[in-house]
């Protein structure tokens, strides 16, 4: 089945809810530049009543191994999310060194020019998938936008050649399935389509996210 990851997760509500949808992975953001920025604290606290089964992915831009590593011990996350413009992509290489039970995932902005070229920058073995994002400016992720899924297709397919895809960037219950007929990924993460405000999910839009995929990929 398509992996599905709902990021942008700050209350135990909201994450309870995307759990009973379906949901493989949970995302928390920890960019105090971000809407849904959220303490680590506060994740602890949520991870605690999640299942072992869901993955809890900390969502880090430009961070090195060592913060990245101390957060993900303390609150208890099973994988990272690289998602700066200027990630090192070593930091993937020393953290599943130190951490090998940790998965890591590298965001790579489609809006950028040649963004295979960014891909190749990362060790294969060190990287779960790569997330394909519309990231602009400062803010990372949560934006909304889609990238041109049929402009940067080429693109795409050559980033298959390296590992796993994972697309992300505006997506929402009505278009989703249309991403995955497009670009074949391996998981799609959403934010912003699945939410009342920024921080705050609508369940039903969760639910129906999670629907779409699973419809999606059975047809």
């Amino acid at each position: 089945m398509t992996w599905i990851k709902i990021c942008g997760t700050t209350n135990l509500e909201d994450a309870l809810v995307a759990v009973e949808a379906g949901a493989d992975a949970l995302g928390f953001v920890f960019y105090e530049k971000s809407l849904r920025n959220v303490s680590v604290e506060r994740v602890r606290e949520i991870v605690r009543e999640l299942p072992e089964h869901v993955e809890k992915v900390g969502v880090f831009v430009n961070q090195y191994e060592g913060n990245i590593l101390d957060t993900a011990t303390t609150v208890g996350l099973t994988a990272i999310q690289l998602h700066g413009d200027n990630e090192n992509p070593h930091v993937a290489g020393l953290v599943v060194k130190k951490r090998p039970d940790l998965s890591v995932y590298a965001a790579i902005s489609m809006s950028a020019g040649r963004p295979e070229e960014r891909a190749m920058t990362y060790v294969s073995d060190s990287v779960r998938a790569f997330l394909l994002d519309s990231a602009r400016g400062e803010k990372r992720g949560g934006t909304g936008d889609v990238f041109d899924w049929a402009a940067t297709k080429k693109s795409v397919e050559v980033i298959k050649t390296l590992g796993n895809i994972v697309v992300a960037g505006g997506l929402a219950p009505g278009n989703v399935a249309r991403a995955m007929a497009v670009l074949q990924p391996w998981g799609v993460d959403v934010v912003s389509g699945v939410e009342a405000s920024p921080g705050k999910k609508d369940p039903e839009k969760v639910r129906a996210f999670v629907r779409a995929v699973r419809e999606a990929k059975e047809n």
